[in-house]
Formats: structure tokens, sequence, C-alpha cells
């Protein structure tokens, strides 16, 4: 299962004292096998995900003494390290700021086009969903309040029935997507 499906949550605790490179090595245990220690490949994987990640230079750091973006970014590199199908991922730019969320929604992106990674995400940032959706289930209350392509769902009216807040949703045309700028509470 570990190898189709990769899971990055909202934030991750450790009990021991790991370093960022052990962290992401573990993303690597479902390709060995009993008994097996990780290798040169594996350490290599590692250290591309770390780098794609921007994290390279946390290797060896402990991971407790990490922020809490650098933490969810060594994570997603563990992710990554994991090369499975599939990704699914809750709240993963919420740490970080503008420019790493920039920089992660742009490498999911390209691991969708380029290795055709399917990309779940869980996320209450409307701007990063249209970044990187073709498809969203709103839900309000745990039930679905809309569901489908972005461009039908994400609407003036979906984000007012859903966060009580009146916003332009308009296409950016050097963005390439969607955006949504909250203008007010909504009466």
């Amino acid at each position: 299962m570990a190898r189709r499906l990769s899971v990055v949550p909202q934030e991750t605790q450790t009990t021991f004292d790991f370093s960022a490179l052990d962290i992401v090595m573990m993303g690597r245990y479902p390709h060995l096998g009993p008994f097996e220690m990780e290798g040169a490949r594996d350490l290599a994987i590692a250290r591309e995900a770390l780098a794609a990640t921007g994290t390279a230079t946390f290797e060896s750091r402990p991971f407790a003494t990490l922020s809490g973006g650098e933490k969810q970014r060594v994570v997603i590199a563990s992710a990554l390290a994991q090369a499975s199908d599939a990704l699914l991922l809750d709240e993963p730019t919420a740490s970080l700021d503008l420019g790493f969320q920039f920089e992660i929604a742009a490498l999911l992106a390209r691991l969708n086009r380029s290795r055709g990674t399917t990309i779940v995400l869980s996320t209450h940032d409307l701007n990063l969903a249209a970044t990187l959706c073709t498809e969203l289930v709103l839900l309000k209350e745990g039930r679905v309040l809309a569901q489908g392509a972005t461009a039908d769902v994400l609407t003036c009216s979906t984000v007012r029935a859903l966060y009580g807040v009146d916003a332009d949703v308009a296409f950016h045309p050097r963005a390439g997507h969607l955006t949504v700028v909250p203008l007010a509470r909504a009466n």
C-alpha cells in the first residue's frame, strides 16, 4: 500500500530525535525487502527529494529543531522519496511562507504532469486549490456543497456559501488559473 500512496499530514511529531535525512529516508522503507538496509540509490533519491523541497541544507539537522514550515517541507520530501502513485496531502502549505508555498505548488504540479502522480489535497487555501486542482469537492459541515471541474465549482456564490465571505473569483491570465480575492464578510 505504501508504494501506492504517500501521506503528508498537517503536522508531524517524532518520538525520537531523527535528522531531516532520517525522516526522508523513512520514505524509502516500502521499497526495501525484509531485513534490507537502504543503499546508495535510496540515499540519492532521498537527497534529490530534499533538494526538490529546498531542504538539502537541513540534512543533518535534528527534525525537532526545524521550524513548522521547514518540518513540513522535509515531510513532503519524505513523501517524494516514497515515490508512490498518489499523494494525499493535508494542508501541505499551511506553515510555509509565500515563496515556499509557490515552490511546493509548482513541485506538486510537476509531479502530476511528469510522473502522473495523483494528488489529493485537503486545504482551506482556495488559491492553492485553484492552482493545482482540476476537480474540486467543497465540503461544509461534513456535506458536499459542490463538486466538479474547478472552474465550475470555484465561484463567488460557492465561496460565499462555504466561508460566508464575498469574494472576487476570476481567471488570472498571467497566473493561468482562477484566483480568489476575499472582499468582505457576507451579510
